[in-house]
């Protein structure tokens, strides 16, 4: 029988009716959540996820506001405008769009953010609280977080499943293993890679399976890598050459295999853009003491 196909936009749309809740309920109080894009030059991956930040920013309540800025600005002055919006108390969240200018030293921007603001929690101080257990003082980077949403808002428990996370990236594998471990979902994870030995049997002894290798890992995992039944998150993006998009899973040999599995596009990726409205939200009540 065919998997269950976990789509990600009804379950986005899950959310961002809680959040618009929660954002009605902050602006009954005159406090209005905030979030400043940075987007420097013109690359068309970043002018649209600016938008498109703008046009989710509308839907829950949350303002987002784009500072746009010429692909030969300065470092010193992006690193300037980010220390400016760290200042400013109207702005709750701050988000740098990737990929940089390649004059632009991107951890030095990065590090710029205030770890309170850092809604993409690409800072230390948020990565250091994910590893620590600390989730509940966190701003959680948004893709290993839709994860953790599309299994959990699928009816998938995870409380002690065996999960194999295929990537140890910071952005992906890392931080989503230790929310797999944190009390309360209590999994037990197996972090594969690139030098890892026998990757198929690693992925096969997995109920939940997460393929987040990375760009050039397009089909890296077949449908012979999963264990009939198991439950399949593709978390990557690969780019092909007639510029469509796949993720990590050979999706089609793989639905026939797997219990459920999410799409790409149309899985994790539809959440993430809520989940950093989510994160705004919850940046603006530590800072204000309302978590």
């Amino acid at each position: 029988m065919a998997a269950k196909i976990i789509k990600g936009g009804p379950i986005a749309e899950e959310i961002r009716a809680e959040l618009a809740q929660e954002v009605e309920s902050l602006k009954a109080k005159g406090i209005v959540p905030k979030l400043s894009v940075v987007l420097v030059g013109d690359d068309p991956g970043s002018v649209w996820y600016a938008r498109n930040k703008v046009k989710t920013g509308e839907k829950v309540g949350v303002v987002v506001e784009v500072h746009e800025l010429a692909a030969d600005t300065p470092e010193v002055e992006v690193v300037g405008l980010v220390e400016k919006l760290n200042a400013d108390p109207d702005v709750h969240g701050i988000l740098v769009e990737l990929p940089l200018p390649a004059h632009i030293d991107k951890a030095r921007v990065m590090n710029a953010i205030a770890p309170a603001k850092d809604v993409d929690g690409v800072t230390a101080v948020n990565r250091g609280y994910v590893l620590g257990g600390q989730e509940d003082l966190a701003l959680v980077p948004a893709t290993p977080l839709s994860c953790i949403e599309l299994i959990q808002r699928s009816g998938v428990e995870i409380k002690g499943k065996r999960v194999t996370v295929v990537g140890r990236g910071d952005t992906v594998g890392r931080p989503l293993a230790m929310l797999l471990l944190q009390k309360g979902r209590d999994a037990t994870v197996t972090v594969c890679h690139s030098r890892t030995q026998d990757l198929a049997g690693a992925c096969r002894w997995a109920e939940i399976l997460v393929a987040a290798a990375g760009a050039g890992a397009d089909h890296l995992i077949k449908a012979d890598m999963i264990s009939p039944g198991a439950v399949v998150i593709d978390a990557a993006i690969n780019e092909k050459p007639d510029g469509s998009i796949t993720g990590d899973v050979d999706f089609e040999a793989a639905k026939e295999v797997a219990g459920a599995i999410t799409p790409v596009p149309g899985g994790v990726g539809s959440l993430t853009t809520t989940i950093i409205m989510g994160n705004t939200v919850k940046a603006l009540k530590l800072q204000k003491g309302l978590a």
